[in-house]
């Protein structure tokens, strides 16, 4: 399959007071630690969403082959910067097969894991694969092309999530344990320096 992957990194941040996408972590950025897994797997393209403080955080990208693209209404919610990644992938190839979204602020993404859900894909041929942690689903979530129509139908703050619901039957499995920590306060990201 051809797999493409969308960075949805847009938002202000501001329960963090700060862009969360510029946080150090180990002497790199988290978004840029974001993609650099991205860019460590096999798929491609892989293309970058950003919004609020896009003249801060796009130099932080600058050498690296991802496509940026600006989402001018990422104050309308989640569902604008889906669409406007995947125009960016359709922009770069546009015979994809698969979409997968990721969030920046997920600091235990791996390539593995990234892996393991092209994997399940193939070998369940459901149209969607999301991730799963303590009780939830969630992003990483990969959406097969079939399903760019109702991702573009997706309106307000609506993601992934919604199409989680919406489609049950449609959606496998794969385990990422410590996919609920995510970095959303500085609480949040004291607590994870600690812990590394």
């Amino acid at each position: 399959m051809n797999i493409g992957i969308v960075i949805l990194a847009a938002g202000a941040s501001k329960r963090m007071g700060t862009p969360k996408q510029l946080l150090d972590l180990g002497g790199t950025t988290l978004l840029r630690r974001t993609v650099e897994v991205a860019l460590a797997t096999k798929f491609r393209p892989v293309v970058v969403v950003l919004g609020a403080n896009k003249t801060q955080i796009a130099p932080q990208l600058a050498d690296l082959p991802v496509t940026i693209i600006e989402n001018p209404k990422w104050e309308e919610g989640m569902s604008t910067s889906v669409k406007m990644g995947l125009v960016g992938l359709y922009m770069t190839e546009k015979k994809l097969d698969a979409a997968m979204m990721l969030v920046c602020d997920q600091p235990h993404i791996s390539v593995q894991l990234l892996t393991s859900m092209a994997k399940v894909q193939a070998l369940t041929s459901k149209k969607i694969v999301a991730c799963q942690y303590e009780d939830q689903l969630g992003v990483p979530v990969l959406f097969e092309r079939e399903m760019f129509t109702e991702l573009l139908d997706l309106q307000g703050d609506k993601g992934a999530r919604f199409l989680l619901h919406k489609f049950p039957e449609q959606t496998a499995r794969v385990r990422f344990d410590l996919g609920n920590i995510d970095l959303d306060t500085p609480q949040d990201y004291q607590t994870y320096k600690l812990s590394c």
